[in-house]
């Protein structure tokens, strides 16, 4: 079997790359591992607990013992499906904020400015938000990928984004348009009370219009096969069968941040002396390779709540029964959201140029992983730090393909992360404090209200703080003569030829807020400097707080 292109990976870089690929004629086959996406736990919004704990859906990957968390090990869920990460996700859209891309630009990643990236936001999505008086000059009207929001018919989630406002932060109406920082509506991946996955975005879709110019082939991609320096293929395994399949053109890898540094290596780029250990030839001694590993953490501020308007009343058996059979046979209720669908973007402190803590709300108090509620009627935001000092780093177990990769993030390792999580814990007992918030709380369930001195914030942190499943960074994009970059801003793997990286690996910092976005234009945007075209960059002034130097808020 031969391509123009052959992609390891279906997940929101990979897929999105391969479509617009095909869709400029080009013959392109991607390799996944993971099956079908078919079912309601996949496609029904309001089941998103599920996938990402089912081993059908998921890579079942953990941490290693975090030094930084007394040594708990983390879950580190990875999309191995049809869609990838985007099938089992919350669907929570963020773009990221237009300074990270500053900042990314800042870093060697020349070309990936805001004013560069935000055609290929507006490019992939169709956006479904302008009810809510928001500038649509900054959204997409035709894209693969349709971007919705909640109905908010729960008072408890105006009583937040009001909360916000009450306690001095402004209001935004379109937290990916404009301005991000302030509370307002949560934008989610959703399309007609179905998940909108990369899967039903650009894969079906791709598959209908282009025909075979769009393949996927179901097999364990083992490594990247080369001829000299030159990659020509990639060895895969099907049905206990090695083949190559051939690429004319290129290869791209666009695995996850997990597994495609883990692909380079088996590949023989990465960094020397650890390749050499595993007994694998070294083609482009690249250190930065597995380097740099971000994510962010999160802790669920839960409280009790004063009156039975939560959606507690559902967590029973025939609760679920009833919710699940109103999406399965009409598509809408309250299975036709993933309940996220108030938000906040804030400021630690003065001198923060934009917002680095962010805010899910969530109108039930319950495990991320569905495992368990808290006692009664409750509510919960999902917070934490956005730009972590702390890096990790993705390394082999062994040379074996099929062995998962030691994966160390290395969370809260250094000090300055401690006094960032201090503050996002204070300020955030300070907006449930607000009238609004304030006549709906019974009490904290947690952290509680006893929890007040740094060691006590500090020890919550260290045993409650889980992944917010936004891993990132190791195969960062940079110059081509810095020794820690692995890509060049065209995506290609610096030091052999015929190679990329299109996925949330080659991101420099992590994004503001959920990655799908950003990834997924990745995708488009690479795809682009494969095809040796760009979308004209665009002249726009994101918001800034004008007192950002001398005021938190």
């Amino acid at each position: 079997m031969e391509a123009d292109y052959v992609v390891i990976g279906a997940g929101s870089g990979g897929t999105a790359l391969a479509y617009r690929l095909a869709e400029a004629g080009k013959r392109v086959v991607i390799i996944e591992h993971g099956g079908s996406d078919a079912g309601p736990f996949i496609q029904m919004p309001g089941a998103l607990s599920y996938p990402m704990n089912m081993g059908i859906y998921d890579w079942g990957f953990q941490s290693e013992p975090e030094p930084g968390l007394g040594g708990r090990v983390l879950a580190t869920p990875r999309g191995k499906v049809i869609g990838g990460s985007s099938s089992i996700n919350g669907m929570v859209y963020v773009r990221g904020h237009a300074g990270d891309y500053e900042h990314w630009a800042e870093q060697g990643a020349e070309g990936w400015n805001y004013a560069d990236v935000l055609p290929y936001f507006k490019r992939q999505e169709t956006w479904h938000g302008a009810q809510d008086g928001a500038d649509a000059d900054w959204r997409g009207q035709s894209g693969p990928l349709h971007v919705s929001r909640g109905p908010r018919k729960n008072p408890l989630f105006d009583a937040f984004v009001q909360a916000g406002q009450e306690a001095g932060y402004g209001y935004t109406a379109d937290y990916n348009g404009e301005r991000q920082e302030g509370f307002g509506p949560m934008e989610a991946t959703i399309y007609k009370g179905r998940r909108w996955s990369v899967a039903n975005a650009y894969l079906r879709p791709g598959q209908k219009a282009f025909g075979d110019r769009l393949a996927v082939v179901k097999a364990l991609a083992l490594r990247v096969v080369f001829e000299g320096k030159r990659a020509i293929g990639v060895e895969v395994e099907k049905a206990g069968q090695k083949q190559v399949i051939v690429a004319r053109a290129e290869v791209i890898v666009a695995a996850s941040s997990i597994n495609t540094p883990k692909i380079l290596m088996l590949s023989g780029v990465g960094p020397a002396d650890h390749l050499r250990a595993h007994g694998i030839e070294v083609l482009a001694d690249r250190p930065g390779v597995g380097g740099n590993l971000q994510d962010h953490l999160e802790v669920y501020f839960q409280y009790a709540a004063k009156e039975p308007i939560t959606l507690y009343k559902y967590w029973n058996l025939w609760g679920k029964a009833w919710v699940g059979a109103q999406w399965l046979f009409t598509k809408t209720g309250l299975g036709a959201s993933n309940q996220f669908e108030a938000c906040g973007f804030i400021r630690s402190d003065k001198g923060v140029r934009y917002p680095d803590i962010q805010y899910h709300f969530l109108p039930l108090a319950v495990r991320y992983d569905g495992k368990a509620s808290a006692e009664g009627h409750g509510f919960q935001v999902h917070v934490g730090p956005m730009r972590a000092a702390s890096r990790g780093r993705i390394s082999l177990r062994s040379g074996d393909a099929k062995d998962k990769p030691k994966i160390l993030f290395n969370y809260m390792t250094e000090d300055q992360d401690w006094v960032d999580w201090r503050k996002t814990l204070r300020l955030t007992r300070e907006i449930f404090e607000q009238p609004s918030m304030a006549r709906h709380v019974a009490r904290e369930i947690q952290p509680g209200s006893d929890v007040t001195s740094d060691a006590a914030l500090d020890d919550f942190v260290r045993e409650h703080a889980e992944s917010a499943y936004h891993p990132c960074g190791t195969a960062r994009m940079g110059r081509a003569d810095d020794i820690h970059a692995v890509v060049d801003p065209d995506g290609r793997v610096i030091g052999v030829e015929g190679l990329r990286v299109a996925d949330s690996s080659i991101f420099p910092r992590v994004t503001n807020g959920n990655l799908n976005g950003p990834s997924i234009m990745v995708g488009e945007k690479i795809a682009d400097h494969i095809l040796g075209r760009r979308l004209p960059a665009e002249n726009v002034a994101p918001w800034f707080h004008p007192d950002w130097e001398t005021s938190q808020r």
